[in-house]
């Protein structure tokens, strides 16, 4: 699944657009296997167990990916996609 798609179904951004905009302009961090990559590009494919960091509207967002979202649901189902990285306290977007 595209980075930019996976972070608008997990709710973190309210439009597509606007993910693919952030990760171009802003970049994010993908950690796999150990190691770290810097990414700018909004097509870069994620999976299950991939780290990310990355700079939402809300803030800097440090999450691992559980599963990859089929659909664009509520905020309680994204929310199952996703965990806060480091103990942490991730505030769940309402987007």
């Amino acid at each position: 699944m595209r980075l930019d798609v996976f972070l608008w179904r997990a709710r973190f951004f309210k439009a597509r657009t606007s993910a693919t905009e952030a990760v171009e302009e802003k970049g994010a961090r993908i950690e796999r296997d150990g190691q770290v990559r810097r990414i700018d590009k909004p097509s870069t494919p994620v999976e299950p167990g991939d780290v990310l960091t990355f700079r939402a509207p809300s803030g800097q967002k440090l999450v691992r990916i559980l599963s990859l979202p089929t659909r664009r649901g509520p905020p309680s189902e994204a929310a199952l996609c996703y965990e806060a990285v480091g103990g942490e306290t991730l505030a769940r977007p309402d987007a």
